[in-house]
């Protein structure tokens, strides 16, 4: 696991506390700012998912 993954994933918990935090004070600007941090946090551990492929192919070849 490399940090973009480790990135990703507190970014995406983070939003999903974010947007839930908006939901229960009925705030839409936070549940949409909750939504985009999950989306950059899942866009960041994918890119680290790919990085992770390369290595290993690397490494296999």
């Amino acid at each position: 696991m490399n940090k973009d993954q480790v990135k990703g994933v507190i970014k995406d918990v983070a939003g999903k506390v974010q947007e839930i935090a908006g939901k229960m004070d009925d705030n839409k600007g936070q549940q949409v700012k909750g939504l985009n941090k999950q989306i950059s946090g899942k866009s960041e551990k994918i890119y680290g998912d790919a990085r992770e492929v390369v290595k290993d192919a690397h490494k296999n070849s």
